[in-house]
Protein backbone atom coordinates (compact mmCIF):
# COMPACT_ATOMS: atom_id res chain seq x y z
CA UNK A 1 0.00 0.00 0.00
CA UNK A 2 0.96 3.66 -0.13
CA UNK A 3 0.43 5.36 3.21
CA UNK A 4 2.90 8.25 3.01
CA UNK A 5 4.38 10.19 0.15
CA UNK A 6 6.27 13.38 -0.65
CA UNK A 7 5.72 16.30 -3.00
CA UNK A 8 8.11 19.22 -3.05
CA UNK A 9 7.16 20.93 -6.34
CA UNK A 10 5.31 24.20 -6.81
CA UNK A 11 2.04 24.41 -8.75
CA UNK A 12 3.88 26.24 -11.55
CA UNK A 13 6.25 23.28 -11.92
CA UNK A 14 3.39 20.76 -11.94
CA UNK A 15 1.45 22.86 -14.46
CA UNK A 16 4.39 22.70 -16.85
CA UNK A 17 5.27 19.06 -16.23
CA UNK A 18 1.71 17.73 -16.55
CA UNK A 19 0.73 20.12 -19.36
CA UNK A 20 -2.11 21.65 -17.36
CA UNK A 21 -4.07 24.19 -19.40
CA UNK A 22 -6.78 25.31 -16.95
CA UNK A 23 -4.39 26.43 -14.20
CA UNK A 24 -4.59 25.81 -10.46
CA UNK A 25 -7.60 26.16 -8.17
CA UNK A 26 -6.95 26.39 -4.44
CA UNK A 27 -4.25 27.45 -2.01
CA UNK A 28 -0.58 26.83 -2.70
CA UNK A 29 0.47 23.91 -0.51
CA UNK A 30 3.90 23.92 1.14
CA UNK A 31 6.52 21.37 0.14
CA UNK A 32 5.76 18.26 2.16
CA UNK A 33 8.06 15.27 2.64
CA UNK A 34 5.65 13.39 4.90
CA UNK A 35 2.14 13.62 3.45
CA UNK A 36 -0.29 11.69 5.62
CA UNK A 37 -3.89 10.51 5.06
CA UNK A 38 -6.68 13.14 5.24
CA UNK A 39 -4.17 15.92 4.47
CA UNK A 40 -4.84 18.38 1.64
CA UNK A 41 -3.11 17.29 -1.57
CA UNK A 42 -2.95 18.16 -5.26
CA UNK A 43 -4.68 16.15 -7.95
CA UNK A 44 -4.81 16.61 -11.72
CA UNK A 45 -8.10 16.06 -13.51
CA UNK A 46 -10.19 17.18 -16.49
CA UNK A 47 -12.70 19.93 -15.78
CA UNK A 48 -16.16 20.27 -17.34
CA UNK A 49 -14.61 21.75 -20.50
CA UNK A 50 -12.24 18.73 -20.65
CA UNK A 51 -9.26 20.95 -19.90
CA UNK A 52 -6.63 19.65 -17.53
CA UNK A 53 -6.59 21.40 -14.14
CA UNK A 54 -4.69 21.23 -10.84
CA UNK A 55 -6.96 21.27 -7.77
CA UNK A 56 -6.73 20.72 -4.03
CA UNK A 57 -8.59 17.86 -2.35
CA UNK A 58 -8.06 15.78 0.77
CA UNK A 59 -6.43 12.36 0.73
CA UNK A 60 -8.82 9.49 1.43
CA UNK A 61 -12.09 9.03 -0.45
CA UNK A 62 -15.13 10.00 1.60
CA UNK A 63 -17.82 7.31 1.40
CA UNK A 64 -20.78 8.72 -0.57
CA UNK A 65 -23.24 7.59 2.12
CA UNK A 66 -21.52 9.41 5.01
CA UNK A 67 -24.16 11.18 7.12
CA UNK A 68 -21.99 13.82 8.82
CA UNK A 69 -18.41 15.11 9.08
CA UNK A 70 -17.45 12.66 11.81
CA UNK A 71 -18.58 9.73 9.70
CA UNK A 72 -16.97 11.27 6.61
CA UNK A 73 -13.53 11.57 8.24
CA UNK A 74 -13.79 8.05 9.61
CA UNK A 75 -14.60 6.63 6.18
CA UNK A 76 -11.90 8.76 4.56
CA UNK A 77 -9.10 7.42 6.76
CA UNK A 78 -10.07 3.89 5.69
CA UNK A 79 -10.09 4.67 1.96
CA UNK A 80 -6.74 6.25 1.11
CA UNK A 81 -6.01 3.43 -1.34
CA UNK A 82 -8.16 1.45 -3.77
CA UNK A 83 -6.97 -1.91 -5.11
CA UNK A 84 -6.77 -2.44 -8.87
CA UNK A 85 -8.30 -5.85 -8.35
CA UNK A 86 -11.55 -4.53 -6.84
CA UNK A 87 -11.74 -0.77 -7.52
CA UNK A 88 -14.59 -1.23 -9.99
CA UNK A 89 -16.59 -3.34 -7.50
CA UNK A 90 -16.24 -1.72 -4.08
CA UNK A 91 -19.18 0.60 -3.25
CA UNK A 92 -16.88 3.40 -2.06
CA UNK A 93 -14.87 3.48 -5.27
CA UNK A 94 -16.82 2.13 -8.23
CA UNK A 95 -18.71 5.31 -9.12
CA UNK A 96 -15.56 7.42 -9.13
CA UNK A 97 -13.64 4.79 -11.12
CA UNK A 98 -16.10 5.09 -14.00
CA UNK A 99 -16.03 8.85 -14.43
CA UNK A 100 -13.91 10.70 -11.85
CA UNK A 101 -10.35 9.61 -12.41
CA UNK A 102 -7.32 11.73 -11.67
CA UNK A 103 -3.55 11.76 -11.44
CA UNK A 104 -1.92 12.30 -8.05
CA UNK A 105 1.56 13.83 -8.45
CA UNK A 106 4.38 12.86 -6.09
CA UNK A 107 8.10 13.42 -5.78
CA UNK A 108 8.32 9.95 -4.25
CA UNK A 109 6.64 7.68 -1.74
CA UNK A 110 7.54 5.58 1.30
CA UNK A 111 7.10 1.90 1.92
CA UNK A 112 7.98 -0.18 4.94
CA UNK A 113 9.69 -3.53 4.48
CA UNK A 114 7.62 -6.59 5.30
CA UNK A 115 8.51 -10.15 6.09
CA UNK A 116 8.24 -10.88 2.35
CA UNK A 117 11.63 -9.36 1.62
CA UNK A 118 15.24 -9.62 2.75
CA UNK A 119 15.18 -6.42 4.80
CA UNK A 120 14.51 -5.89 8.46
CA UNK A 121 10.75 -5.65 9.04
CA UNK A 122 9.42 -2.08 9.16
CA UNK A 123 12.58 -0.56 7.65
CA UNK A 124 11.31 2.46 5.64
CA UNK A 125 12.32 2.94 2.01
CA UNK A 126 11.90 5.98 -0.23
CA UNK A 127 10.86 5.12 -3.79
CA UNK A 128 11.21 7.68 -6.57
CA UNK A 129 11.89 8.23 -10.24
CA UNK A 130 15.46 7.74 -11.44
CA UNK A 131 15.08 11.08 -13.19
CA UNK A 132 13.81 14.31 -11.65
CA UNK A 133 10.31 13.75 -13.02
CA UNK A 134 7.30 13.52 -10.76
CA UNK A 135 5.53 10.23 -10.28
CA UNK A 136 1.96 10.06 -11.59
CA UNK A 137 -0.19 7.84 -9.38
CA UNK A 138 -3.44 6.61 -10.88
CA UNK A 139 -6.18 8.03 -8.70
CA UNK A 140 -9.90 8.54 -8.32
CA UNK A 141 -11.76 11.43 -6.74
CA UNK A 142 -15.31 12.19 -5.64
CA UNK A 143 -17.48 14.88 -4.09
CA UNK A 144 -19.41 14.67 -0.84
CA UNK A 145 -21.99 17.26 0.27
CA UNK A 146 -22.78 17.80 3.94
CA UNK A 147 -26.15 18.78 5.40
CA UNK A 148 -25.29 22.49 4.99
CA UNK A 149 -24.64 22.10 1.28
CA UNK A 150 -20.85 22.39 1.59
CA UNK A 151 -18.89 20.37 -0.98
CA UNK A 152 -15.87 18.32 0.09
CA UNK A 153 -13.64 16.73 -2.53
CA UNK A 154 -11.39 13.79 -1.75
CA UNK A 155 -9.21 11.29 -3.60
CA UNK A 156 -7.64 7.84 -3.31
CA UNK A 157 -4.54 6.25 -4.83
CA UNK A 158 -5.02 3.05 -6.82
CA UNK A 159 -2.54 0.34 -5.82
CA UNK A 160 -1.51 -2.96 -7.36
CA UNK A 161 0.61 -6.00 -6.62
CA UNK A 162 4.29 -5.05 -6.39
CA UNK A 163 6.70 -6.32 -9.04
CA UNK A 164 10.44 -6.58 -9.67
CA UNK A 165 12.73 -5.19 -6.96
CA UNK A 166 9.83 -3.43 -5.21
CA UNK A 167 8.33 -6.81 -4.31
CA UNK A 168 11.36 -7.42 -2.07
CA UNK A 169 10.28 -4.42 0.02
CA UNK A 170 6.49 -4.68 0.13
CA UNK A 171 3.76 -6.67 -1.63
CA UNK A 172 1.85 -3.57 -2.86
CA UNK A 173 2.81 -0.51 -4.91
CA UNK A 174 0.97 2.45 -6.43
CA UNK A 175 -0.31 2.10 -9.97
CA UNK A 176 1.69 4.45 -12.17
CA UNK A 177 0.47 5.92 -15.44
CA UNK A 178 2.83 6.92 -18.28
CA UNK A 179 2.29 10.17 -20.12
CA UNK A 180 0.77 8.56 -23.19
CA UNK A 181 -2.18 7.33 -21.10
CA UNK A 182 -2.97 10.51 -19.22
CA UNK A 183 -5.51 11.84 -21.72
CA UNK A 184 -7.56 8.65 -21.74
CA UNK A 185 -7.35 8.16 -17.98
CA UNK A 186 -8.60 11.67 -17.24
CA UNK A 187 -11.36 11.65 -19.88
CA UNK A 188 -14.70 11.26 -17.99
CA UNK A 189 -16.40 10.19 -21.23
CA UNK A 190 -14.52 6.89 -21.10
CA UNK A 191 -16.61 4.83 -18.69
CA UNK A 192 -16.32 1.25 -19.91
CA UNK A 193 -14.77 -0.70 -17.04
CA UNK A 194 -12.79 -3.06 -19.27
CA UNK A 195 -11.34 -0.15 -21.24
CA UNK A 196 -10.41 1.74 -18.07
CA UNK A 197 -8.81 -1.32 -16.49
CA UNK A 198 -6.68 -1.82 -19.59
CA UNK A 199 -5.15 1.62 -19.07
CA UNK A 200 -3.63 0.37 -15.80
CA UNK A 201 -1.94 -2.63 -17.43
CA UNK A 202 1.78 -1.98 -18.00
CA UNK A 203 4.43 -4.37 -19.25
CA UNK A 204 7.01 -2.98 -16.80
CA UNK A 205 5.21 -1.24 -13.89
CA UNK A 206 8.41 -0.53 -11.94
CA UNK A 207 10.44 0.77 -14.90
CA UNK A 208 12.41 3.93 -14.17
CA UNK A 209 12.03 3.66 -10.39
CA UNK A 210 14.71 3.52 -7.70
CA UNK A 211 14.55 2.86 -3.96
CA UNK A 212 16.80 3.47 -0.99
CA UNK A 213 16.49 3.02 2.79
CA UNK A 214 15.76 6.09 4.89
CA UNK A 215 15.69 6.98 8.56
CA UNK A 216 12.80 5.95 10.79
CA UNK A 217 12.20 9.69 11.34
CA UNK A 218 9.50 9.37 8.69
CA UNK A 219 7.55 7.12 11.06
CA UNK A 220 6.56 10.17 13.11
CA UNK A 221 3.96 12.26 11.29
CA UNK A 222 5.12 15.56 12.77
CA UNK A 223 8.59 15.13 11.26
CA UNK A 224 9.04 16.88 7.92
CA UNK A 225 11.82 18.14 5.69
CA UNK A 226 14.15 16.94 2.90
CA UNK A 227 16.25 15.00 5.42
CA UNK A 228 13.47 12.38 5.49
CA UNK A 229 14.39 11.20 1.99
CA UNK A 230 18.15 11.07 2.61
CA UNK A 231 19.63 7.63 2.02
CA UNK A 232 21.07 5.74 4.98
CA UNK A 233 23.35 2.71 5.11
CA UNK A 234 21.95 -0.60 6.27
CA UNK A 235 23.86 -3.20 8.22
CA UNK A 236 25.64 -6.03 6.44
CA UNK A 237 22.78 -8.57 6.71
CA UNK A 238 20.32 -6.20 5.02
CA UNK A 239 22.25 -4.54 2.19
CA UNK A 240 20.16 -3.07 -0.59
CA UNK A 241 19.53 -5.14 -3.69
Amino acid sequence: MCGRYALSKLPSELIEEFEITAGHTGAILPADWNITPTREIYIIRDNQELKRELVNVSWGLIAPWSKDEVEAVRSQSQAINARTETVDEKPTFKRAFRSRRCLIPATGYYEWATELGKYETKQPFYIHSQSNQSLAFAGIYDRWVNTNGEIFESAAIITREAVDFLAAIHHRMPTFLPKDRWDSWLDPRINDVAEIRKLMELSAPAAGLAAHPVSTMVNTTRNNGPELISEIELGEPTTLF
